[in-house]
């Protein structure tokens, strides 16, 4: 009887426990709060509420993240700027009914700091959202605050930004100082009236980017594609004087969210379920146009020219001098003042009729314009009326928006609206005679253009080695020439030196990626938009013309997934520069061998990178219509993209196999000490094995998290190659492994022991001493996916006390950054 009323009691019990629990899930109560490392999660699993930490630090926030993926996503942060300097941390109902984040003695870091609250009964709940509500738990739930009304610096959907001009108040996004800093960083999206509604983004409160007026569908010139904003909107009420933009992705399926990062770039991200990462779908700030008022008073901005900037017709430079340097700050003066500006202060009157506007076709308009109801027809009478009207444009959402003063933040857009500029009618008839100018010019420059081309053609004859199809292409020199392995210069995509310099702001150095002997490496951004990465060689690297094409052609020669892409090259006076594309994460040796960032390289991304490398080797070697040698093989040569995926860079080393060559002798060794063969060191000889040698070295650093020249002191081996040898014959896998990967979740989980294992295997296969005994890559290849699953025994690798370092080796050698390195004529 006993056991059946405690069974009974238990029973009854559950209901009650269930509920506690339940609302433990998602709530914070006054007797129920969470502490370090404690979370709550809201009931759909989509956030969580709880404790973390950034890459790069030890401080502890409290903030909302994505609960359900891999790759941790902060979308809310509490203590933004007190942050907890330990695990003592505590998130909880404070007396007085505030949510508080207190640290180990109890002092406040952070507080809803809300009034009226009912202390005994406030709860604070994580909805399916995202959203944070505070609220004193009546049953008509009503919000004493919320997180989506003190946003950081993520803008999630059903979120709202919003401006109350009469209250005052606004809803905006505030950026992070840094990646792994969430302190108020310089930059803030929200919404501004300015007569008519726009969003834009402050930076340290001056206005850094404006979207353009809102007419209802759209911003006037802002490009928004669908695919990438599918559903952002602005709601407008200007009796209450009350604005706010909306952000809702109709895909619901597929995580998104907005960022406003610490650079002042505002981004869609969504996240993609198969590569397992963010993946940026749009930016709307990625031209130097973008930025407000980038050419002045009167200045118009038109990123796809060159220079971007210049005077509307009727207006001059300010400061012609600053102009000419690209600084375009301080604008444009009108040459004529308006007719109607001279009458009056003749006494005259409006004189309206000698006044007339010039149309521009497609504008993202000024900013701040006065707005009228009036219809598209009376909009130009409505300006010629008024002489401090300067321009005037018609949108049908909007109606008739007219300017007075100087106009500030004029850009070409194909998406704008037409704009009419007010001119003098002497400008406006300036351009009438121009046509009959340009027209007589034309008619009388056929003859010269006859008489020119009959003259050109006696030249062409003479010189039949020169490119019949120079007319689509720019040379930057007129004197490059076909180079010894016969492929012709004239088919390879050329840039001029204006573009380059434009390109990287004129080489400024707050662009620069990195710098080795060649010179420095500069990121740059091309007319369309295309981010590229410029290397510029140094008058004093020793490269001479012959030895800058090497890399040119080659490259050029070279498609594959796995090989960094070329997209030009320059060769104009002593200056000569290659264009790449633009990789996001750069060098493969700037996460790896980084304590701060090697977390960032599970292992499954390390196979993912040492796969590539192979493939782009086995293409290089055995796949191309040319057979290359690279000879400069190293983590720094090594590029990756913005999925992490790498591209083998830097070929000024290779050398191109031509027939059934198999090995080659130089008498200059040049290369990177640690990465090179021991024949090719001694003896100068050089094949697909002395490459085989260096992707086993490199193999080897991948997996085990150390450079091969990290070992001097180590009081086990001098190299790399030594240490791996040594646990490899006892045993030892975790002593080889980096113990970022054997730390990590997905290391015991995924069971990647005989993974890491083969590859280690493969490694020392590589790195053996003779040339003979090495595998070549096709074979590598097929051992890595295990396609062959019986693999020799390894016999002892070369360099396994110390890397050699022969008198035969030149000085110049490659060092472990972003190089172009030194090569001696085939």
């Amino acid at each position: 009887m006993g056991k059946t009323i405690s069974c009974s009691v238990v029973l009854s019990l559950i209901p009650c426990f269930y509920l506690l629990f339940a609302t433990a899930l998602d709530t914070i109560t006054p007797s129920k709060s969470i502490k370090d490392p404690e979370f709550i999660i809201s009931q759909n699993g989509t956030f969580r509420l709880g404790f973390f930490s950034l890459a790069n630090s030890n401080n502890r926030y409290v903030g909302i993240l994505y609960h359900q993926i891999p790759v941790q996503t902060v979308v809310w942060v509490a203590n933004r700027n007190r942050p907890l300097k330990d695990s003592s941390g505590i998130l909880n109902i404070s007396d007085d009914g505030n949510l508080v984040v207190l640290n180990g003695k109890t002092e406040i870091l952070w507080s809803s700091n809300v009034t009226n609250t009912a202390p005994n009964v406030t709860t604070a709940h994580l909805s399916d959202l995202g959203n944070l509500v505070l609220s004193n738990g009546d049953d008509a739930g009503s919000s004493l605050w919320e997180s989506f009304q003190h946003p950081s610096n993520a803008f999630i959907e059903s979120m709202e930004i919003s401006t109350d001009v009469k209250k005052g108040r606004k809803v905006e996004i505030k950026s992070w100082k840094s990646h792994d800093d969430p302190s108020d960083g310089n930059f803030s999206f929200g919404i501004e009236p300015f007569n008519v509604p726009e969003f834009v983004i402050w930076n340290n409160n001056q206005l850094y980017f404006r979207s353009g007026p809102w007419n209802g569908n759209m911003f006037i010139g802002l490009i928004l594609p669908t695919v990438a904003f599918s559903w952002f909107s602005v709601v407008a009420d200007n009796r209450q004087q009350t604005f706010f933009i909306g952000y809702e992705d109709s895909n619901h399926s597929m995580l998104t969210y907005c960022e406003l990062d610490s650079q002042g770039k505002f981004s869609e991200r969504r996240w993609d379920a198969e590569k397992g990462n963010w993946i940026k779908s749009y930016s709307i700030y990625h031209t130097d146009c973008d930025v407000y008022g980038k050419c002045g008073e009167f200045g118009m901005c038109n990123s796809k020219k060159r220079p971007i900037c210049s005077c509307l017709k009727g207006f001059k430079p300010r400061n012609a001098e600053e102009w000419s340097r690209g600084n375009w700050s301080s604008g444009c003066f009108r040459t004529t003042p308006l007719q109607c500006q001279r009458d009056n202060n003749n006494g005259s009157g409006a004189g309206q009729g000698d006044d007339g506007f010039l149309e521009m076709k497609m504008m993202n308009v000024p900013a701040f314009p006065d707005r009228s109801s009036i219809v598209n027809g009376e909009c130009k009478d409505q300006c010629l009326k008024n002489c401090s009207c300067v321009a005037y444009a018609y949108d049908a959402g909007i109606g008739c928006m007219m300017w007075s003063g100087d106009l500030i933040d004029v850009k070409e857009s194909s998406r704008g609206v037409d704009l009419y500029i007010r001119l003098p009618a002497s400008e406006l008839d300036k351009g009438k005679s121009s046509k009959v100018i340009v027209i007589t010019t034309v008619i009388a420059g056929i003859g010269v253009i006859t008489i020119s081309a009959l003259f050109l053609r006696c030249r062409m004859l003479k010189h039949k080695r020169r490119n019949k199809k120079r007319k689509h292409i720019k040379f930057c020199s007129e004197n490059i020439r076909e180079n010894s392995i016969g492929v012709k210069l004239q088919q390879l995509p050329l840039f001029n030196f204006e573009e380059l310099a434009t390109a990287t702001n004129n080489f400024n150095h707050a662009k620069m990626l990195g710098k080795g002997g060649f010179g420095p490496v500069y990121r740059g951004t091309l007319d369309d938009g295309k981010e590229i990465a410029v290397k510029r060689l140094l008058k004093a690297s020793g490269q001479g013309l012959e030895e800058f094409m090497n890399e040119v052609v080659v490259i050029s020669k070279l498609q594959h997934r796995n090989l960094v892409r070329l997209l030009g090259c320059c060769v104009e006076g002593e200056e000569k520069m290659l264009a790449y594309e633009y990789m996001p994460n750069k060098s493969l040796d700037a996460l790896l061998f980084d304590p701060a960032k090697q977390d960032v390289l599970d292992w499954r991304k390390r196979f993912n990178i040492i796969e590539g490398i192979s493939r782009g080797l086995l293409y290089l070697h055995r796949d191309s219509r040319l057979k290359i040698i690279h000879r400069d093989l190293k983590a720094s040569n090594i590029l990756l993209d913005e999925e992490l995926n790498p591209k083998i860079s830097d070929f000024g080393m290779a050398r191109i196999f031509g027939g059934n060559q198999n090995q080659a002798n130089t008498k200059r060794v040049v290369g990177t000490y640690g990465y090179m063969s021991p024949e090719y060191v001694m003896r100068g000889q050089f094949s697909e094995k002395s490459d085989v040698f260096s992707f086993g070295v490199l193999l080897l650093e991948v997996v085990s998290g150390r450079r091969n020249t990290s070992f001097c002191n180590d009081q086990y081996a001098l190299s790399l190659l030594g240490y791996a040898w040594k646990l490899w014959r006892e045993g030892d896998i975790c002593g080889i492994v980096d113990k970022v990967i054997l730390e990590s979740e997905t290391y015991s989980k995924n069971g990647n022991e005989k993974e890491i294992w083969r590859c280690i295997h493969v490694g020392l296969l590589c790195v053996q001493e003779f040339a003979k005994d090495r595998p070549t890559m096709p074979t590598v290849v097929s051992m890595l996916n295990s396609e062959i699953s019986d693999l020799s025994t390894p016999k002892q690798p070369a360099f396994i006390e110390a890397p050699l370092m022969s008198h035969d080796v030149e000085d110049r050698v490659s060092l472990n950054d972003v190089t172009l390195t030194n090569l001696d004529g085939r």
